[in-house]
């Protein structure tokens, strides 16, 4: 039996690595479960898999939940919530499914207890990365990716040399907005990127989508898990979301990873690894007569896509300031209190605005991350 300890329980993939442990009661156990705020999920979630903790960041539900629940699993309140959970004691492996930077402190105290991590939290290592790859070489912990892009390419590489490897091919649906005339991009609605064609996800991830953000992100943290130049990454957009991604040989062979899109065969294999299982859902059909469409990203339309390129490859606490500012200002737009087109202006003013960077700590990256956060609500008045 191997412990699994979920951080984001209630999201998208947190409820979806329940299912995979649900399918395979034999293999896997719910050792730690943690929520923002959704309190009602919680609830059922902590009665249906008995976890020995269940944490809720949010305080107010905290108190709530609290008040009114009476069984044996022990409750935390808050970030501590988070940081228990990364390090329970009976977990092998830590699930991190929250969304943000809010990621990077409990991902950290998951490896010091040299935790296996199944990272879908890419902000992690798009902000982090220097600091998570040395700490996860220096206490021997893997880091194995639940995102569907990046499991795809971690699959596709397996036996292979890199010294075969010419590129990686990280592939985008496009989002809602890939086919809206250039002049009306900047004018969507959270409606209309919310709309996402072919993946159910959280509500930041899927404006991230919309805008190529995702994307770009992407990008970055596939620099992170495989040690590739950002020269040597590519995207292309590929509508239906069932090539997730690919690698080119340097003889030009291109090896792919197909499935529908769907998470929970991502979030299997990073569970079961390096072994395989059988997982109950849609599988691939291919007597339904697959159209597979691929197209260059329209990177004028969606310029943060190359503006990824360009902080990844400047390196330092510029990919933390790129996320920071990014993650506020996509929520500022959910609340309405920015435009479609401004989540870019605003990411870009905050990169302008950024001084040198300092030695590459934690301290010193949260430090950063808070000052890019305030400096993009400074900009967004």
């Amino acid at each position: 039996m191997k412990g699994i300890s979920i951080l984001g329980s209630t999201g998208s993939i947190g409820t979806q690595t329940l299912d995979v442990i649900r399918q395979h009661p034999d293999l896997f156990r719910a050792d730690a479960l943690v929520a923002h705020s959704n309190i009602d999920v919680l609830e059922a979630q902590i009665k249906e898999f008995s976890p020995k903790i269940a944490g809720v960041v949010d305080e107010k539900a905290y108190v709530q939940l609290k008040a009114r629940y009476q069984g044996e699993t022990v409750l935390i309140g808050g970030y501590e919530a988070l940081m228990a959970a990364a390090v329970c004691e009976s977990a092998d492996m830590i699930v991190t499914a929250v969304v943000g930077a809010v990621g990077i402190e409990p991902t950290i105290a998951a490896i010091k207890a040299k935790k296996t991590i199944g990272l879908a939290n890419k902000e992690t290592l798009v902000a982090g990365g220097p600091l998570i790859t040395a700490l996860c070489k220096e206490y021997g912990v893997e880091l194995l990716p639940i995102d569907s892009e990046h499991s795809a390419i971690f699959q596709c590489l397996e036996g292979q040399t890199r010294d075969n490897v010419d590129s990686l091919l990280i592939t985008a649906s496009g989002g809602p907005l890939r086919l809206w005339p250039s002049e009306k991009i900047a004018t969507a609605t959270a409606a209309d990127c919310l709309k996402h064609p072919t993946w159910n996800m959280g509500s930041k991830i899927t404006i991230d989508s919309a805008s190529l953000f995702n994307k770009g992100l992407e990008v970055i943290e596939a620099h992170w898990l495989f040690g590739f130049d950002f020269d040597h990454i590519k995207v292309t957009v590929h509508p239906q979301s069932i090539v997730h991604s690919m690698i080119m040989m340097k003889d030009g062979a291109i090896l792919a990873q197909l499935g529908n899109p769907d998470m929970r065969e991502p979030i299997q294999y990073a569970l079961t690894y390096p072994k395989r299982y059988p997982l109950k859902m849609d599988t691939l059909r291919f007597e339904d007569a697959l159209q597979l469409e691929f197209f260059p990203p329209r990177y004028d339309d969606f310029p943060a896509l190359r503006l990824a390129y360009e902080v990844g490859k400047a390196g330092g606490f510029k990919p933390a300031i790129f996320n920071a500012a990014n993650e506020t200002a996509v929520y500022a737009f959910l609340d309405g209190a920015i435009r479609f087109g401004d989540i870019y202006k605003t990411v870009v003013g905050v990169l302008e605005q950024a001084e040198s960077d300092s030695e590459f700590t934690l301290e010193n990256l949260l430090a950063v991350d808070g000052w890019a956060r305030r400096k993009a609500r400074e900009l967004m008045i």
